[in-house]
């Protein structure tokens, strides 16, 4: 089944897959011994204790961990730094009602964060307002501007998935009279913001260790330990129902992209649980107006619902996100939600002729091997767009990519993506610091900047003095981790199910990914917009349903046309599939060999 050269152990002896890569074994000795103790000790599937090792689960700790429960691996609220001033102050706005105003980012976590603060004030009958700031207009987080206007309305500000690297801003706030409360996840790029407390776990001085948290984990976190406060200060006040926004807490983890690890994965598995009750108005609506026929899973947040929720970041009004979440009444999240639809709608139709452009570009410029960190860029795209056309220039070129919208004045807003192993938010600081960049920062995998047009060729030439190496041996270094081979037969509702129960997938918790060897390819054909649906026989005559998205017009699905009838080795991942109410098995095509 391998062939050991060096330290790789390649998979079925593949080293050139369809997409240019190898395929080697997720799991090395160790992590076979681990398995099969695994198996014999709580007698799971082969495959399932194969893919629990590959992610670092012990033996003893599979069931437990298949079975995650919020109450054993949510953290203590106050070994987070300055968990203990920020959550005083908020208890004694609530309890003394105090008007609150939420400065949120414009995007799903932004939303989440928001809309969980103020129906949580809500219930102790605090009046509060959300404040987003235009994406184009303000930029990301808190400005002095904004932060004194509402120091005039409130006399609490709490900025929340944003704050941390804005102390100019939050000075102003307090200058004008504001107590500021900061909850935050983001990396830190200078000294922190003085205001009355900063939560976030990843200061240099939090030992928490929740760094992979969300803000809305943050937040959550600050509520938790608020709560516990006001049955002292407000004990004839029925506490707040916190898991009820389980679903929301779940919604951000999946859509921030943050690893799927500790108490992040129990938010997931449990809020899970919750959405598919149904009893949040926003939420529902916009599963509703998705025409989500199946029970909700983590991949309808990540790529049904939560686009929505940005689009009104993207192309619209910034506070429609956090407005629909927070929103009690089901009429009016009909509304907002059938207003993100139409908003998202025409998001994607811009992201179509921005992405065919940028797309062009790109080609051009990797025709001749190209640059370590694509660069492109346009006076005709959309800034609020951009971060996705980002993102799938980076899966097309396999590298990091920014693309950037300049304005009329010469200004462009960008926005960066990354590969593993290779820290772009860094990379951002130290253009910054070197002059090249207006403002920047993010963290490893994503970042977002603002450059003049005049600096951009001097900033392509430090991306690339500074990143060519790394990103050369990260490419040369990139493969494809198989956790175990199958077959069709084997494809089944059973293992499917068990599966399921070692997620959700994602960032730092990968999905499983399983090779079908020796498989003829039956049939290939492109469906919908752009995917390639295809039919697969095992040699013993096993059929399996499969499907590769948006691959049509890639380099795995010009492999797949082109070996029609053929027998080939498959690489991906299981997934129920739901048509006309009934579910099927279906393969989803992540890359493929030559037998």
């Amino acid at each position: 089944m391998h062939d050991v050269t060096g330290d790789k152990r390649y998979f079925l002896d593949v080293r050139q897959s369809a997409r240019g890569i190898g395929w080697v074994h997720r799991l090395d000795a160790r992590g076979e011994n681990m398995a099969l103790a695994m198996a014999q000790s709580h007698g799971l599937p082969d495959i399932v204790c194969r893919v629990l090792a590959g992610r670092g689960v012990a033996p003893d700790d599979a069931q437990r961990f298949l079975l995650p429960a919020i109450r054993d691996l949510l953290p203590d609220p106050m070994t987070l730094t300055d968990m203990g001033p920020a959550s005083e102050r908020i208890a004694a706005a609530a309890a003394s009602g105090e008007r609150v105003a939420i400065f949120g980012d414009y995007d799903v976590d932004g939303a989440v964060s928001s809309a969980m603060l103020k129906r949580f004030l809500a219930h102790y009958g605090v009046a509060s307002e959300i404040y987003i700031p235009d994406r184009i207009f303000e930029g990301y987080g808190p400005n002095p501007d904004a932060m004194r206007e509402l120091a005039g309305r409130a006399s609490l500000i709490v900025t929340v998935d944003c704050g941390t690297n804005s102390a100019e801003a939050i000075a102003a706030g307090r200058a004008a009279g504001a107590d500021v409360v900061v909850l935050d996840h983001h990396q830190v790029g200078g000294a922190l913001p003085e205001g009355v407390a900063v939560v976030n776990p990843n200061r240099e001085d939090d030992l928490s260790g929740q760094g992979h948290l969300c803000a809305a984990g943050v937040v959550f976190l600050t509520l938790v330990r608020t709560s516990r406060l006001l049955r002292e200060k407000m004990p004839a006040t029925a506490p707040f129902d916190l898991l009820g926004m389980l679903d929301l807490v779940a919604l951000a983890t999946v859509c921030d992209v943050v690893p799927l690890i500790g108490v992040n994965r129990a938010f997931v598995v449990k809020g899970m649980l919750a959405a598919r009750q149904m009893n949040s108005p926003g939420l529902s609506a916009l599963a509703r107006i998705s025409r989500i026929g199946e029970p909700l899973n983590p991949y309808h947040l990540g790529f049904l619902i939560g686009p929505r929720i940005n689009a009104g970041g993207r192309i619209g009004n910034a506070a429609l996100g956090s407005n629909l979440l927070a929103c009690t009444e089901a009429g009016e999240a009909e509304e907002i939600a059938a207003t993100l639809d139409r908003l998202n709608r025409e998001r994607q139709e811009m992201e179509a002729a921005m992405l065919a452009e940028a797309r062009a570009e790109a080609d051009a410029e990797l025709a001749g091997g190209g640059p370590a960190v694509l660069v492109t860029a346009s006076r005709d795209w959309h800034p609020g767009i951009v971060g996705l056309i980002a993102s799938r220039l980076k899966d097309h070129a396999r590298r990091p990519t920014f693309a950037i919208a300049f304005n009329g004045s010469g200004i462009g807003m960008g926005s960066g993506r990354s590969i593993p192993g290779f820290d772009l938010g860094r990379l951002v600081r130290d253009a910054v610091g070197e002059g090249l960049l207006v403002k920047g920062g993010g963290h490893a995998m994503a970042a977002g900047i603002t450059v003049e047009r005049e600096k951009l060729g001097r900033l392509r030439a430090f991306f690339e003095e500074r990143a060519a190496s790394v990103v050369a041996s990260l490419r040369d270094a990139e493969s494809l981790k198989i956790d175990a081979a199958l077959s069709a037969e084997g494809a089944n509702f059973d293992l499917l199910d068990r599966l399921e129960a070692a997620g959700p997938f994602g960032a730092g918790h990968p999905a499983p990914m399983l090779v079908l060897p020796r498989h003829r390819l039956a049939d290939a054909r492109v469906v919908g917009n752009g995917h390639v649906r295809a039919e697969l026989r095992s040699q013993s005559g096993g059929r399996l349903q499969a499907i590769a998205f948006r691959a049509a017009e890639t380099d795995l699905g010009r492999f797949l046309f082109d070996h029609r009838g053929a027998s080939i080795h498959l690489a991906g991942s299981l997934s129920a599939n739901y048509w006309n109410g009934t579910r099927s098995v279906q393969f989803r095509i992540s890359d493929a060999a030559k037998d």
